[in-house]
């Protein structure tokens, strides 16, 4: 790339008589596209059209611009740079006399140094400064896409970069985003960074500062990303803002779940409860988008001022959701009259929850020689599945494996799920699955047991089963099963069910007893 004479010259001298920054925006083919006038110290980029590719190369302009206070690249100019994900930025140094002086450029790295995303050149003069700005582009831009095939020949899919920004801790944020990957992963994602920052306050537009949210756009350039995923929920403006900045896809940790939850959901309820549960997360997302949101609806019965295609999406949101919900009041009351005929079996019930993965459908499985579907993944289990247990001594009982819970679970999962859950209400006993391999396993067990007090079921007799003792030490397991009063198993070996089975079926023993005497 050279600068002529002619024009660093011409741009120091206008800097100078009007003692503002200026530049251009210029094209690989050398043709100008953009012309700026900023103030003494700083010069506004306009917004430029996204890449119909989404950010997966170069924008293909350079900016050169007038620095008229001597000094070299400032950062805003770098954050532009990787923003924008420009070719090169370019900084003419204009002395008191309204010449150029020296000559400062940087830019994109396809890979980090030293922490930085970018590589400041050597200062030049004009005569000095000669680059093969074309071949240089080209090299780079090659070595970015080797890069991205790479990981894409890695991974199908989604690729993602994981965000966490918190005013907490490092350490629980680290936590918060080991669970998040976990999601990601149950959803078919590839991960391929994880990134968090400790701030004091939240940025209300962007969540991040503007700094993180320029290294950010710059790493997922360098990965291939297509997607950001935000640990904490964003409101519908954060989204629009940081999806406008980075041009990549933006959720947040809700829409991740309910993603799972529609991969998952097979039955006609499950599907419904879902469906649900998504509108009611999206209906104060639908916001105005320019004039296409704002176009009238005509034609028969819609003559006049009409209503706005944003009215028209809600009110038919709404009316869904209503729908929805009259349907899921008629499985519900389907489920009740099941529940009534098994109750009058003299059936006792008893319901197994825990923390999503944490083996429920495998004990279910075990306890009943049943074959439930079971994966190693988060919310594998949607339906609730009954089935029928016999004891050793000849008793009955139904148990049932229901949805796992989580942190942060969506309050709306929870109410699209109030039908599921209301066969909580009539069990008589509540298994609760622990990990104990899980190194968070008591932060779970909280958040479980903390559920259960939300949804009014804390009363409910309940054994807690510490399951994967096979995956740590048998004094750990000792240890934890003496403080928090539970019961220790491996549910992939039937070996170790003995005492659980006894302890389940001293339980509803003892419960009969109870309705008995009360009865009487």
């Amino acid at each position: 790339m050279v600068i002529t004479p002619d024009l660093a010259r011409y741009m120091c001298r206008v800097s100078r008589d009007i003692r503002r920054q200026v530049g251009i925006l210029v094209d690989r083919k050398g043709e100008i596209e953009y012309v700026m006038v900023g103030d003494h110290k700083h010069m506004v980029i306009p917004d430029l059209e996204p890449d119909q590719d989404g950010l997966s190369r170069l924008k293909g302009l350079r900016c050169i611009h007038t620095h008229i206070h001597g000094e070299p690249l400032t950062q805003d100019d770098l954050m532009d740079l990787s923003l924008l994900r420009l070719d090169m930025m370019v900084a003419l140094e204009v002395t008191s006399h309204g010449l150029p002086k020296n000559i400062y450029s940087a830019h994109l790295l396809p890979r980090g140094r030293n922490g930085n995303n970018w590589i400041i050149l050597e200062p030049k003069s004009v005569a000095e400064f000669k680059v093969d700005f074309l071949s240089l582009i080209e090299a780079l831009e090659e070595e970015l896409s080797r890069e991205q095939r790479i990981r894409e020949i890695r991974s199908e899919g989604d690729r993602a970069i994981l965000v966490s920004v918190t005013t907490g801790s490092i350490a629980q944020a680290k936590r918060s985003l080991d669970e998040l990957e976990e999601l990601a992963r149950s959803a078919g994602i590839t991960v391929l960074e994880r990134i968090i920052q400790r701030r004091k306050q939240i940025n209300p537009k962007y969540l991040m500062g503007k700094g993180m949210i320029s290294d950010l756009t710059t790493r997922s350039l360098q990965l291939g990303t297509n997607l950001l995923i935000f640990d904490q929920d964003l409101n519908p403006s954060q989204v629009k803002s940081i999806t406008d900045f980075t041009e990549l896809r933006v959720i947040d940790r809700t829409q991740l779940i309910l993603d799972i939850f529609a991969q998952r959901a097979k039955t006609r309820e499950g599907k419904i409860q879902v469906e649900m549960a998504q509108l009611k997360y999206m209906l104060p997302r639908l916001v105005g988008k320019g004039t296409a949101m704002s176009r009238l609806a005509g034609g028969i019965g819609g003559r006049g001022p009409g209503e706005t295609k944003l009215e028209i999406d809600r009110r038919r949101a709404t009316d869904r959701i209503n729908r929805l919900k009259r349907e899921l009041k008629s499985i519900s009351r389907e489920r009740r009259y099941r529940r009534l005929r098994r109750s009058k079996k003299g059936l006792p019930i008893i319901s197994i929850i825990g923390y999503t993965n944490a083996g429920k459908s495998t004990l279910l499985n075990a306890l009943t020689k049943s074959h439930v579907r079971v994966e190693d993944k988060l919310f594998a289990t949607l339906d609730p599945t009954s089935r029928k247990l016999r004891f050793p001594r000849e008793a009955e009982a139904i148990i049932t494996d229901t949805v796992g819970f989580i942190k942060n679970l969506p309050r709306d999962l929870i109410d699209a799920f109030a039908a599921t859950l209301e066969e909580l209400r009539d069990a008589d006993l509540l298994l609760h699955i622990i990990d104990i391999s899980n190194p968070y396993f008591e932060d779970q067990m909280k958040s479980c047991e903390r559920i259960l007090e939300d949804l009014g079921l804390e009363n409910i007799p309940m054994v807690r089963v510490f399951n994967k003792m096979d995956k740590v030490e048998p004094g750990f397991v000792a240890q934890q099963c003496k403080i928090f009063n539970g019961i220790p198993i491996s549910a992939i070996n039937l070996r170790s069910l003995p005492p659980l089975i006894h302890k389940i079926e001293y339980m509803i023993q003892r419960l009969s007893t109870t309705v008995n005497v009360i009865s009487q």
